[in-house]
């Protein structure tokens, strides 16, 4: 592992400061909330990296290209739509004998309109924002600071995932432990993608899409 240097040290330890008063502290959030953190990562990976602060989150110039963004990620995240429906949310419902709360997006059913309107903002906020926030930021650094071992990584991923899981807590318990094993998935691909970032965001960014246009049609 390469020597961590002091601004390595400290520059991540302000982010996540940064972080955790957005998502804890006493501002109301919102739903710009993750666009807003992920522009704080960018600056501060500017100044860690000295320049390099898109490579450093995993988003690589040579990964960005129309196989892997418009046909093997919309394919992956078809898969790990039907995944999530037919495995994820009825076994953890099963386990849990409470029902996944889509009630917040009930207002999407059979409106065209807004179903257009929050699919670009949850690309903007989930697809890109929790990519760069959870994947590209902590999940990267985590691995900067452990390591990257089979068991260093089993032990970042549960943590990261369990955090992801946890900020969906609008869900209810269940939707929290399902959102939290999405994510371990989207970790896993990361980790076997080599950390390519650009992929992540389509995949989820088109899960989403699969998902809320469910939604409309009335199939969730």
């Amino acid at each position: 592992m390469n020597k961590i240097t002091t601004r390595q040290n400290l520059i991540p330890l302000i982010t996540f400061s940064i972080i955790c008063f957005m998502y804890f502290g006493p501002i109301t959030r919102t739903v710009f909330e993750n666009i807003i953190i992920s522009l704080i990562i960018i600056a501060a990976n500017y100044f860690e990296y000295k320049g390099k602060l898109f490579s450093a989150i995993g988003l690589y110039r040579e990964k960005f290209n129309a196989k892997n963004l418009l046909v093997i990620a919309p394919l992956l995240a078809f898969g790990l739509f039907s995944l999530y429906v037919i495995v994820l949310v009825p076994g953890i419902e099963m386990l849990t004998g409470v029902p996944i709360d889509y009630s917040s997006m009930d207002h999407l059913k059979g409106n065209l309109p807004t179903t257009i309107t929050w699919i670009l903002i949850v690309w903007a906020t989930a697809a890109f924002g929790e990519e760069i926030i959870f994947r590209g930021y902590l999940m990267r650094q985590f691995i900067k600071f452990f390591g990257d071992s089979t068991i260093s990584l089993v032990i970042i991923i549960l943590i990261i995932s369990s955090f992801f899981g946890y900020m969906h807590m609008q869900q209810g318990i269940t939707g929290q432990l399902v959102a939290g094993s999405t994510g371990a998935l989207f970790a896993i691909i990361f980790v076997i993608r080599k950390y390519d970032l650009w992929f992540m965001i389509m995949v989820h960014g088109f899960f989403n899409t699969i998902a809320f246009v469910s939604i409309y049609l009335g199939l969730a």
